[in-house]
């Protein structure tokens, strides 16, 4: 260090930090052997702390404000030192600048595909991403905890433990939740209040404060979701043997682009093989089905038909429904003549009985009087 630069940090008596930048998290000041003279004037500014540290033992907190500083504003230090009555020549302290404003839109995400079991799908691999926010509130324990002597740190330095302890914590909530994986998409909200809850106690042991935490995706391996595209395609159309026809045309298709002609021909032959067994089973399937439903028709009666109701008119009103025993009691009993209206369901206008052919047909079984 130049001779300029001594005398500067000699006289220099204000203490500040402007943060030109959006992830520093803790600056310490940097002066010419650390000296800072009684009087001198130290400047937080809002969203930060001030820190002053005697030879590796945290000292006194400021919080946002303009100080001057003496033996009263430093207590901690006094203490440590021995002041009783003031200080007059320079000493020797590290002064922390801690930013406490909100670290937004920190990403996270799986590095590697997870493993669980899905009760519908069996064994999957799944992806997740999304964002968080933090903030520094125990700024001692956090310098204490992460920073240690670092004389600037940013928050790309504590970044990857974080995502380390929230991609621990998401497998664990995910697999225990119990939720289909096709049900997962519905419950971003309540997975990232599971997964916040669960992560905060850790967070706070390294003096931060997780003020939020979103699930913005989970996916599926490609190869997944392209097999469920498939199968919701087939299950629209509900056949079981075009649904297999459809695989085997696949990888057929798969074959020819990788395997080359004699590989193409083979797995052309095991899927023809492949298409046959399934339609002969699907046949089978239906054949059994329809002996199945024979049996049961045949031991099973036939409904009864539909009985014969007739209206009939009698001195100009309306009478009825008759029955075919009672329109034959009405013809024994002479009620009931070839000419008499009649009416039945279907009918647009009353007939003469003679007209009716189920009326007309019981005329003739009706033996004539004795004579």
């Amino acid at each position: 260090m130049g001779i300029f630069d001594k005398f500067r940090g000699e006289f220099v008596d204000i203490i500040e930090w402007l943060d030109e930048s959006n992830d520093t998290m803790v600056y310490r000041f940097q002066r010419y052997n650390n000296e800072i003279k009684d009087g001198a004037k130290l400047i937080v500014r809002e969203s930060q702390l001030a820190i002053f540290i005697d030879q590796g033992r945290l000292a006194d907190v400021f919080v946002p404000g303009t100080y001057t500083l003496n033996t009263e504003n430093l207590p901690i230090l006094s203490t440590l030192r021995g002041w009783k009555y003031g200080f007059e020549s320079a000493y020797k302290a590290e002064i922390y600048f801690v930013n406490t404003k909100n670290f937004t839109d920190q990403k996270w995400g799986t590095k590697s595909p997870i493993m669980l079991r899905d009760p519908e799908f069996g064994p999957l691999r799944l992806r997740a991403f999304g964002t968080y926010a933090i903030k520094i509130t125990n700024a001692s324990k956090f310098i204490e905890e992460i920073v240690g002597t670092q004389g600037h740190f940013s928050v790309d330095e504590v970044s990857e433990q974080l995502r380390n302890i929230i991609i621990t914590r998401f497998t664990n909530t995910v697999v225990n939740s119990k939720i289909p994986v096709l049900d997962l998409a519905g419950n971003y909200d309540q997975l990232s209040k599971w997964i916040g809850d669960t992560i905060t106690p850790e967070f706070e042991a390294y003096g931060l404060s997780l003020t939020k935490f979103l699930v913005e995706n989970i996916s599926l391996p490609e190869e997944v979701e392209k097999a469920l595209d498939k199968r919701t395609s087939m299950g629209i159309i509900g056949d079981l043997s075009r649904y297999t026809a459809f695989q085997t045309a696949t990888g057929i298709e798969k074959a020819a682009e990788n395997g080359g002609a004699g590989n193409t021909l083979v797995g052309m032959g095991m899927g023809y093989n492949m298409v046959n067994q399934m339609a002969q089973a699907q046949i089978n399937l239906q054949q059994q089905n329809q002996q199945q439903n024979q049996q049961q028709n045949r031991s099973v009666p036939p409904p009864l038909p539909p009985q014969l109701e007739i209206y009939v008119a009698q001195n100009g009103q309306q009478t009825g429904p008759f029955n075919t025993d009672a329109l034959k009691e009405l013809i024994k009993n002479g009620n009931l003549q070839r000419d008499t209206l009649v009416w039945k369901n279907g009918l647009e206008a009353w007939k003469a009985a003679n007209e009716v052919a189920e009326v007309n047909a019981l005329f003739s079984t009706i033996p004539p009087p004795l004579t």
